[in-house]
């Protein structure tokens, strides 16, 4: 009978680093939530399902699945025996670049329309390419291997995504300063009724802004905002307990749950990948 593991790690390449994971998941459900950067998924055996921008989608072996940064997904096995993906979660800067230098774009951001991508030699090149970055000593095979399969991912499946200042509506004005509070005062038990009240919106109004603009209540958000937080302080070895403590979850548990709901492995293998 298979089981779940992880393998979660930062990885190192082209002169900037980000993680990446190798997992099995069978029971395991991922909140909504969003990256940063860019979530490249490679399925390797069994079927992912997992809303975005709408809808429900259902990944299965030898596709490819890319995440663009700042857009809510969840994910979740819909058999018994779950789903077995390699996944690279590299920033906007680093695919700029590849963009820029191997596909001659000129500064626009690739963004993917997908979100799965059937394309055989796309998908061997990143495995080949997340096989090094997990196994190989040499710099040089990790790197090349990288540039490789994001080239010719870029090259077949993104498009260029001029991004346009728009102008901003009075509630986006309002749910930005909410968001902005939050940032600032993570740590806090901050309620519903004091964040309306400081942008001067209706509770109702707060939560309904937060869920049509972001797809997500205020504390799931705030619940984000914490795990990256606390993400920073276990790279720097800290015990997890005072961790919880200091970004705003009540104990270790608190953390604990809502930490893998969002990346994948507990605070403690996430704190021992970075060793």
């Amino acid at each position: 009978m298979r089981t779940e593991q992880a393998h979660f790690w930062h990885a190192a390449a082209l002169h900037t680093s980000f993680d990446a994971l190798n997992a099995t998941y069978i029971t395991h459900t991922f909140a909504k939530h969003t990256h940063e950067g860019y979530a490249i998924a490679l399925i390797e055996r069994g079927h992912e399902a997992f809303y975005y921008r709408g809808q429900v989608h259902v990944a299965t072996v030898g596709e490819i699945i890319v995440i663009n940064p700042g857009e809510n997904h969840t994910g979740n096995a819909i058999h018994d025996q779950g789903w077995t993906y390699r996944v690279i979660y590299p920033g906007t800067d680093l695919l700029v670049r590849v963009a820029q230098q191997a596909c001659g774009w000129t500064g626009q951001v690739p963004f993917f329309g997908g979100p799965i991508f059937r394309d055989v030699e796309v998908f061997e090149r990143l495995h080949q390419a997340h096989q090094a970055l997990e196994n190989s000593p040499s710099a040089l095979e990790r790197e090349s291997r990288l540039i490789s399969g994001l080239a010719l991912l870029i090259g077949r499946h993104a498009d260029h995504h001029i991004r346009y200042a728009p102008r901003l509506s009075p509630d986006d004005r309002h749910l930005q300063q909410a968001q902005d509070y939050l940032e600032q005062h993570y740590a806090e038990d901050v309620s519903l009724e004091r964040l309306a009240q400081l942008v001067h919106l209706s509770p109702y109004h707060l939560s309904r802004l937060f869920h049509a603009r972001l797809g997500l209540p205020p504390h799931a958000y705030l619940n984000q905002v914490r795990v990256r937080h606390a993400r920073r302080l276990l790279a720097q070895r800290l015990p997890i307990a005072e961790i919880a403590l200091a970004v705003g979850f009540a104990d270790q548990s608190h953390l604990t749950k809502a930490f893998k709901r969002i990346v994948g492995v507990s605070p403690g293998q996430y704190s021992r990948s970075a060793e």
